[in-house]
């Protein structure tokens, strides 16, 4: 493999962070260009010193002076803002944008980076389900790939190296079931931000932690799935799977299942998106069957986890339905973790967002961009 020239957009959060370790086991195969952070100025200057990148975004302008100052006497370009985060991923020694970014925010700067030719290492499921037949379709024109780093979409795409020409009857997302598994709506009325926050198996941001209690992670990989796999909506199933082992399965036509396994560990499929079509020897722990004696499977309850129920609502009705779920959810995961609503008001709002805010059928992006503004908007008048 020849040496890749690397951009990390969200190089402070967990994946972000995850990445520059598979980066730095690697020197002699990766040049990281750029790292970028939304306002984690102290760890962001930690990084630059670490990494020696070429350049730096700190997107809060506010911060830009204490990172130029700090970075001074590096030989680093310091830049500031969210249009500086578009440009730099246009540089000419990037060949891959790993696009971390939470939430909404992704969206802008993989679309520059496609039409800079750039391949995307994508973590920004977000991306996929605003806007995802404008970015799949603006990718196929480019001659981009778009590598998935979730890791039930790796798992996916794992199985499906060396049978692309077969296809696909059906895919199987796995979902841990969050803290909550089992739980039933009267119970989950009480729950805390603290309780939602402690995920039995991953190590995650605030927000997608909470996504993952809510079920609405699960439901934003569903829509992802669909574009990242040109899949049908009925062919992409939800499984409750506790031990988080098998990461995704799929199902071809003649009924064979493939799965991905191995332990909850986000550099794999990080590593996985860097470096394909190659697997490079890791030091990572190694699974071993013995641990786990039961591996268990279980219906999905979309009755009770209501935002897995509104993916596949939004899904089926296309255009900019998924793109007013996602702004409410980003606007009423944040409200929950503030204590100001309720767990079960996440889908409440969530809904009555989706079902109030205009809906487009044939968007482009002035709409998606509009729409996003409005559905958070709606948020507040449903508190």
């Amino acid at each position: 493999m020849q040496k890749k020239g690397v951009a990390i957009l969200g190089s402070t959060g967990s994946i972000g962070t995850q990445a520059l370790e598979v980066i730095r086991a690697y020197p002699d195969k990766f040049d990281l260009q750029v790292i970028t952070a939304q306002s984690n100025a102290k760890l962001l200057i930690e990084q630059a010193r670490k990494f020696q990148p070429n350049a730096v975004v700190i997107a809060d302008e506010s911060k830009y002076q204490e990172v130029k100052e700090a970075l001074f006497s590096e030989d680093i370009h310091v830049y500031a803002g969210n249009k500086a985060l578009c440009q730099v991923v246009e540089f000419h020694e990037v060949n891959v944008v790993l696009t971390a970014l939470v939430g909404y925010a992704g969206l802008k700067p993989t679309l520059a980076a496609i039409d800079a030719g750039k391949d995307i290492a994508l973590a920004n499921k977000e991306t996929l389900v605003v806007a995802g037949e404008l970015v799949t379709a603006r990718a196929r024109a480019k001659g981009i790939n778009i590598y998935p780093v979730d890791s039930e979409h790796s798992a996916i795409f794992q199985c499906l190296v060396g049978e692309f020409h077969n296809p696909v009857e059906k895919i199987y997302l796995t979902a841990s079931g969050g803290p909550f598994r089992g739980w039933k709506a009267e119970t989950l009325k009480s729950v805390t931000p603290a309780q939602a926050l402690k995920h039995p198996n991953w190590s995650m941001g605030a927000k997608i932690t909470i996504d993952s209690a809510s079920m609405m992670n699960k439901g934003l990989e569903v829509i992802e799935a669909k574009w990242l796999f040109g899949l049908k909506n009925e062919q992409i199933d939800v499984i409750v799977h506790p031990q988080s082992v098998v990461h995704s399965l799929v199902q071809f036509q003649d009924g064979s299942l493939k799965a991905q396994m191995g332990l909850p560990d986000m550099r794999l499929p990080i590593q996985f998106a860097l470096t394909y079509p190659e697997r490079f020897k890791t030091d990572f722990p190694r699974f071993n069957f013995l641990d786990y004696p039961q591996l268990t499977f279980e219906k999905a309850d979309p009755d009770t986890f209501r935002n897995l129920q509104l993916a596949y609502d939004a899904l089926e009705k296309g255009g900019t339905a998924a793109c007013a779920l996602n702004a409410a959810n980003e606007i009423s995961v944040q409200l929950f973790l503030e204590e100001k609503i309720g767990f079960l008001d996440i889908a409440r709002i969530n809904e009555q967002v989706m079902l109030q805010t205009p809906f487009i059928a044939a968007p482009g992006y002035e709409d998606y961009v509009e729409t996003d503004r409005i559905a958070r908007e709606i948020v507040f008048k449903q508190l």
